[in-house]
């Protein structure tokens, strides 16, 4: 819908997770993280460096599950990938702050740093931005790129599934890239400015695109409600830095420029 084509494909399935996953899998580790709850429900949970627990699994009733299956990208042999920090990548403790939540001029330092300096790659982190905030996900810690195609390469969107949780919650610091930077790509914000239009709305376009979905309705009606609410704060935001900085400041005619460095707006 947004037209960026950064996530593999993903369909809703119902399935067995103990026929369908742990008999058939030869994976240790996937074996390993598997048990039986004290209300005998199959159970697992994810292997990661952050939040992830036995206290956070994701149990059957007692072994159907409702879940999301993603298409495989190619293997690491054939299509090597790196995963790349989010320069504005979210503290994950109780220890301190991330630079950019107490730096509202943080962008200016970003765009010092190669890659962020030149090319696309910034704008393409707030493409990210604003994808991430229209689905409320807080959890982008990483982004990942196919080494073949350089510096230049897009950013895989991976791992959303932090995505459409509060329907009733704004996370404004998600769109922070956008706020501090003050830029936009001229084709994500002309996307935007179409899916605000009353024949092409947000939610009536995703309502629509996830009745093919077998598990339909995916979304609950207030979930696609936010998404137009949050598609009316970017263009807000957008606004702001236009009536700041001017529009040949911050809409950006190419999917690669020098951006100029100025005060957050």
């Amino acid at each position: 819908i947004l037209d960026f084509r950064r996530v593999p494909p993903v369909v809703g399935r119902l399935m067995n997770i103990t026929k369908e996953i742990l008999e058939v899998t030869k994976n240790e580790i996937l074996q390993s993280v598997f048990f039986v709850s004290p209300a005998s429900n199959v159970c697992f949970f994810a292997k990661c460096p952050y939040m992830c627990k036995t206290e956070y699994a994701v149990c059957g009733n007692p072994h159907m599950l409702e879940g999301s299956l993603s298409a495989f990208l190619p293997s690491l042999n054939l299509a090597p990938r790196i995963s790349i920090p989010n320069p504005w990548i979210r503290s994950y403790t109780f220890a301190g702050k991330e630079e950019w939540e107490v730096n509202p001029l943080y962008c200016n330092t970003v765009r010092e740093v190669y890659p962020y300096s030149s090319g696309s790659r910034l704008l393409n982190i707030i493409d990210m931005a604003v994808f991430d905030f229209l689905i409320g996900n807080m959890d982008r810690h990483h982004y990942e790129m196919f080494t073949k195609f350089g510096d230049d390469g897009f950013l895989l969107h991976l791992d959303n599934a932090r995505g459409f949780g509060k329907h009733s919650h704004d996370e404004i610091s998600i769109l922070a890239p956008l706020i501090q930077c003050c830029l936009i790509k001229k084709t994500t914000l002309l996307r935007l400015q179409l899916l605000a239009q009353p024949d092409y709305q947000l939610s009536d376009v995703m309502r629509e695109s996830l009745l093919q979905d077998r598990l339909t309705p995916v979304l609950t009606e207030p979930h696609l409600l936010a998404l137009d609410r949050r598609l009316q704060i970017i263009l807000k935001t957008v606004k702001k830095c236009i009536e700041t900085n001017g529009e040949d400041t911050v809409v950006a005619n190419s999917e690669s420029l020098e951006p100029p460095v100025f005060g957050t707006s």
